[in-house]
């Protein structure tokens, strides 16, 4: 328990952060976007709500506004051209994906042509594992971060196991030091040269999920690509987040979703990249649709898959138009804002972040995230699930992860100072409640 003299320190300290975070909020350049998504509401008692304080942007993204018009026009194209809106129209459905490649490319460092949103992520990382997964001799395994989220565990296992391999023999996992949860630079490089000419794949996420840690993508290419593996990443947690540069890194490829930092909406469309080294290569067996067929024969309805050059030979299927208007919606929104702005805005998030949770009644809570981070911080409070739970009760929303992590993620297009002052806060006063 607090005397009233540590007390009276512990509000002034936190009047102290809540005007900072007023007077961030108030020369924020980016705060006016905030208006254009819409902020879940909190009904606080009867005939009363308030903005939820949403920090669940590494989970699923709010809204944009303008997402509805996008959605609308698509709409209104099918009503009033109906098929022949594949060719017609201001956005003809033929053409319509290519309409979100530029802004894909900026934000993982690719080309266009090195680009296409189309499926579900891990429909793409079965993709992906068809083309650049060859076991070949002892050349077999594959390496991945332990604890790397389910569907790349399971996609990878059943890969494997379509080769007629054991998973238990041929997945390779970096696993943390004893006593700690995340992975050093320097062992994830020695598993990479250890595995040596056994290696077929590396396989990474660029931002791990559990701990938001950030992994040295362009250390990892090269160590890869030294033993001579493929090297590929899943960028869920990654895209949108934290500054990426695939074709300079040399990375073979890489997914990701888009419901997350792009706000495209549940269940919205993913995407790949495809390095451009790979453009042309008519060896590299994949696993074809007609979509990815040579566009200016592909109505012709002839045999033999003859692939599309880049990454838009690895399609399938008719693009889903509607999917991709929440997309090019969103991707609107971070053209508008500057995707620079963005990760400036971003960093001086986190150094507030890290302010606030030195504030007193916080001294239990671990920071599992290595800093300089992307948007999430992963934490382990005492009380875990209770105080997850008692925080949403609060109006405070992040997620929850097994076995004690509490993830809050600001994001700075739609969050602010306040949010962050504001959640850390009330953490403060949950743990207070609950250890006294």
């Amino acid at each position: 328990m607090y005397t009233t003299t540590d007390r009276d320190d512990i509000l002034a300290h936190r009047q102290a952060l809540h005007q900072e975070a007023i007077r961030l909020d108030a020369q924020d350049p980016l705060a006016s976007f905030r208006d254009q998504f819409y902020i879940p509401r909190l009904l606080t008692e009867p005939n009363s709500e308030v903005d939820l304080t949403y920090l669940v942007g590494n989970s699923l993204g709010l809204q944009p506004k303008r997402a509805y018009n996008c959605v609308q026009h698509a709409m209104d194209s099918w009503a009033t051209l109906a098929v022949e809106g594949h060719f017609s129209g201001t956005h003809p459905y033929m053409t319509y994906h290519r309409l979100c490649a530029a802004g894909l490319a900026e934000l993982v460092g690719a080309a266009e042509d090195e680009v296409v949103a189309m499926n579900g992520l891990t429909t793409n990382l079965h993709l992906m594992l068809a083309s650049f997964y060859k076991p070949v001799g002892t050349r077999t395994k594959i390496l991945m971060e332990a604890g790397a989220f389910p569907s790349d565990q399971y996609a990878v296992e059943t890969h494997l196991r379509w080769h007629g391999l054991d998973p238990a023999e041929h997945i390779i996992e970096v696993t943390p030091a004893v006593g700690s949860r995340i992975l050093t630079d320097e062992a994830i490089l020695a598993a990479i040269a250890a595995a040596g000419d056994t290696l077929a794949l590396v396989l990474f996420s660029g931002v791990q999920y559990a701990t938001g840690q950030v992994f040295d993508m362009a250390s990892i290419v090269k160590a890869g690509h030294a033993v001579g593996a493929y090297v590929g990443f899943d960028l869920a947690h990654a895209i949108g987040n934290i500054r990426l540069e695939l074709n300079t890194w040399g990375a073979d490829f890489a997914c990701w979703c888009t419901y997350k930092y792009l706000n495209s909406g549940p269940g919205g469309i993913a995407g790949v990249f495809v390095h451009n080294r790979h453009a042309d290569r008519k060896d590299l067996v994949r696993l074809g649709g007609w979509w990815g067929h040579n566009e200016a024969e592909r109505f012709l309805m002839r045999k033999g898959f003859d692939p599309m050059p880049g990454a838009q030979g690895w399609q399938h299927s008719n693009a889903p138009i509607l999917l991709l208007a929440t997309l090019r919606a969103s991707l609107s929104v971070v053209a508008d804002a500057g995707w620079d702005n963005i990760l400036t805005k971003k960093a001086n998030m986190n150094a507030f972040m890290l302010q606030c949770l030195q504030q007193p009644g916080l001294e239990q809570v671990t920071i599992l995230t290595p800093q300089p981070a992307g948007c999430q911080f992963s934490l382990v409070v005492p009380g875990g699930k209770q105080v997850f739970h008692t925080l949403r009760a609060a109006g405070v929303l992040g997620d929850w992860r097994e076995p004690d992590i509490i993830r809050l993620s600001p994001v700075p297009l739609y969050n602010t100072y306040q949010d962050i002052a504001k959640a850390t806060t009330t953490l403060a006063d949950v743990l207070e409640s609950q250890l006294s």
